[in-house]
């Protein structure tokens, strides 16, 4: 039996590497090639350090005090030189991946299905050519997809969870856009490359509310996430807003439902920003965050969409003096080829 460790570097790139039972984290970074920053290994110099963002782990009394103090164990940090996993572990690696003398991995897959939704969006399924290659990543991150012919990529969060060999993704149709373009034209078993998996927006542990924030094509992360939460028969409450523009916009709503059948604490409201729609709830999602969740304090909220949504919810919270357990969230521009998160 071997724990996974997730490594997310200042560059946005995560690599995962496994840990055997009563290896420490170092070790087993260096054992897959992977160059943690490192001075001593015995728990003296503080070099190693970096953030656990969820997990289960100990750091035995090997280490002095100048290398960590007990303040800073309290808020997560930990000497991977001394960390012996006894679960999965995500960690922050406060250095870049080249740094650490690795990088983006390279994936080879086929297009599986092409679904079109209106002019909305496109549903996009792949299939691994190597079921052992699979990337593994955290529910909410994204990889890079290069567009065929064209010497550019795009980057879109995977809408599938983690442990599949079939990948799924909702990319927004953008007339003129060189993806929108391909995909008019793409078929099933056309070739792709990808690299990734990269992105610091992605599910973290904990029991509390959850309120997901999602606009337009910005639902992708979202199922991944969902998905990861029904697998582990979680009994978190959760209320997810999604919010689009028009109601053609409106997609994937039957694979929401069927999510909610299996997370019994699972809340949805559809949004349509235009006003002359026929929707039950019209307007903008800030209008329609339940206030008793947000006035608790102990909830979590995960927002994706596109940057005037990302700000308006900011701005909200800021202006409400909404101060939530965390905050996650990441904006997307259609038409770049990188993502914003934080």
């Amino acid at each position: 039996m071997c724990y996974t460790i997730a490594l997310n570097f200042e560059d946005g790139v995560t690599r995962f590497v496994d840990c055997k039972p009563g290896e420490k984290v170092l070790d087993a970074a260096f054992r897959n090639k992977i160059n943690l920053p490192m001075d001593c290994s015995d728990g003296v110099c503080g070099t190693c350090k970096c953030r656990a963002e969820s997990g289960a782990y100990d750091m035995g009394d090997d280490f002095i005090e100048d290398a960590l103090t007990e303040d800073e164990a309290g808020q997560g940090l930990v000497l991977t030189c001394q960390m012996v996993p006894s679960s999965d572990c995500v960690l922050s690696v406060p250095t870049t991946s080249q740094a650490c003398k690795t990088g983006q991995q390279a994936f080879a897959a086929t297009v599986s299905r092409i679904e079109p939704h209106h002019d909305a969006a496109v549903v996009l399924e792949l299939t691994m050519d190597d079921a052992a290659t699979a990337p593994a990543f955290l529910p909410g991150q994204y990889v890079n997809i290069e567009v065929p012919g064209n010497g550019t990529h795009r980057s879109y969060s995977f809408s599938t969870a983690p442990g599949e060999r079939t990948l799924g993704f909702l990319i927004k149709k953008i007339p003129g856009g060189v993806m929108s373009t391909w995909l008019s034209r793409a078929k099933p078993g056309d070739p792709l490359q990808l690299t990734g998996p990269m992105g610091s927006f992605y599910l973290r542990g904990g029991d509390g509310p959850l309120l997901c924030l999602a606009g337009g094509t910005g639902l992708a992360p979202f199922l991944s996430m969902l998905e990861m939460l029904a697998r582990a028969g979680s009994r978190r409450q959760i209320h997810l807003i999604y919010g689009v523009t028009r109601d053609l916009d409106l997609v994937l709503v039957d694979r929401i439902m069927a999510l909610a059948k299996r997370l019994p604490n699972l809340t949805v409201a559809t949004v349509i920003a235009d006003p002359t729609s026929d929707h039950p709830r019209t307007g903008w999602v800030t209008q329609h965050m339940p206030e008793e969740m947000l006035a608790a304090g102990d909830v979590d909220i995960y927002l994706c969409g596109p940057p005037p949504m990302v700000d308006a919810v900011r701005q909200y919270l800021n202006d409400h003096k909404v101060e939530p357990a965390s905050f996650h969230y990441e904006k997307f521009t259609p038409n770049a080829p990188l993502k914003a998160s934080a």
